[in-house]
C-alpha cells in the first residue's frame, strides 16, 4: 500500500497503515456473514481512527456493499489478494522473490489449484480500480515486497533459505 500511495500521490504512512490494519480481525472472526472486518471496523471507529482508513477497510470486502469512493479505498481492493498471491509465488521459486516477473506471476494465476483461495477476479479487478495494467500493478507489487524480502524470508531456496 506504502509503494501504490507513494506512486499515486496518496499519503504514505495513511494508506500503510490502512494496509496494515485492514486484516487485523482475520484469524479470529474469518466468517464473512457475522465476523471479518466488521471488528476491525468497530474498533478502529472506536479508536477514532481516520475516517478515510476506516472507509478504505470497509470498502476492501465487497460482500458490505461499501464501494471504495477514494483512491485508497481502490488500490486496497487491487493490492489485497494480488499482494498476497506474490507472497505465495515467491514461496515456492527457487529464487524466491528475485527476478519475480509479470509474465511468471500471470502463469501461475492461470493454475487455478495454485493458491486457490486467492480470487482471481479480485486479481483481474485490481488493475481496472486504479486504471493501471495488470503487469504495472504486478511490477509495482513485486518491487514493494522484494525490498521488504528480509522481513518476509522471502529470498528462496537458491539463496539458502
Amino acid at each position: 500500500m506504502r509503494a501504490v500511495a507513494a506512486a499515486r500521490a496518496g499519503n504514505v504512512d495513511s494508506w500503510g497503515l490502512a494496509g496494515l490494519l485492514h486484516d487485523m480481525d482475520f484469524e479470529r472472526y474469518p466468517e464473512l456473514e457475522t465476523g471479518h472486518p466488521r471488528h476491525a471496523i468497530a474498533e478502529l471507529e472506536r479508536r477514532d481512527v481516520d475516517p478515510a482508513i476506516v472507509h478504505a477497510i470497509t470498502a476492501h470486502a465487497p460482500y458490505l456493499g461499501v464501494e471504495p469512493e477514494s483512491d485508497m479505498a481502490r488500490a486496497l481492493l487491487a493490492v489485497d489478494e494480488l499482494s498476497g498471491f506474490v507472497l505465495a509465488v515467491a514461496y515456492v521459486r527457487p529464487q524466491g522473490i528475485h527476478g519475480m516477473t509479470p509474465k511468471s506471476v500471470k502463469k501461475k494465476l492461470k493454475t487455478l489449484a495454485f493458491a486457490a483461495a486467492v480470487s482471481r477476479e479480485d486479481v483481474a479487478r485490481g488493475p481496472e480500480l486504479l486504471g493501471m495494467e495488470l503487469d504495472e500493478l504486478i511490477t509495482l507489487v513485486v518491487s514493494a515486497l522484494e525490498h521488504e524480502a528480509d522481513a518476509l524470508a522471502l529470498h528462496g531456496s537458491a539463496a539458502g533459505g
